[in-house]
This record gives C-alpha cells, structure tokens and sequence, in this order.
C-alpha cells in the first residue's frame, strides 16, 4: 500500500494522519510534514497512526527526528498504533519519550 500523509494544524495542535508503509523509500515524505508542522511552533504534535499497516528502522528514525525537531518541551502524542508498529516503538524505548493514546481526545491532548 502507498504512504500518504496529511497535515493539519489547529488551536497549535498539529496533527498528521499516516496511512500505508513507513519505510525508507516513505520516510522523506514524513519527514518533510514534520518539518512543515515544526515551523509553525505548535504547541504538540499529534501523529495518528491507526491506518499505518508497517514501519520500518527508517520511520522509527524519522519519529526520533520528529522529537529533536519539535524540541524537548512539546508532546508528541502517537494515536491508534497497530500491534506490530507499537512492539517497535516498546523495543527501542521510543514509547518512553512521547505520549501514546489508543484514540484521539481532543480534551486530553490539549489540556495536557
């Protein structure tokens, strides 16, 4: 399946639905929509990843760019993992630096 992403950015919330296969021929895409978001110095970041069939050693390092580049003090909140893409994030200890959800609440990410 294609890796598409959309990026929005509301109330300094960005938000960035993943769909498809995170690997490394897809990660500069990501990349490139963290970047955006990061210039608009939202206050979190929202990545919803429940459509996100796989990811691969590449995306799990655009994640770890998304945290440098949004700074240590903002959110980085993942929605809706698949079983495989949470086991990843487990094993390399990223869940241990961003907040993980099983479904989008406004109220909890904002008032955060």
């Amino acid at each position: 399946m294609a890796f598409t992403t959309t990026l929005e950015i509301n109330n300094g919330i960005a938000k960035i639905q993943l769909v498809g296969e995170l690997d490394a021929s897809s990660a500069p895409i990501l990349k490139t929509e963290i970047e955006q978001a990061a210039a608009q110095n939202p206050k979190r970041l929202v990545l919803l990843m429940q459509d996100l069939e796989y990811m691969s050693s590449a995306g799990l390092r655009v994640l770890i760019f998304a945290k440098q580049k949004m700074g240590a003090d903002k959110d980085i909140f993942i929605i809706g993992l698949q079983e495989m893409v949470h086991d990843t994030l487990t094993k390399t200890g990223y869940d241990q630096s961003v907040i993980i959800l099983d479904e989008y609440d406004a109220n909890q990410i904002e008032n955060v």
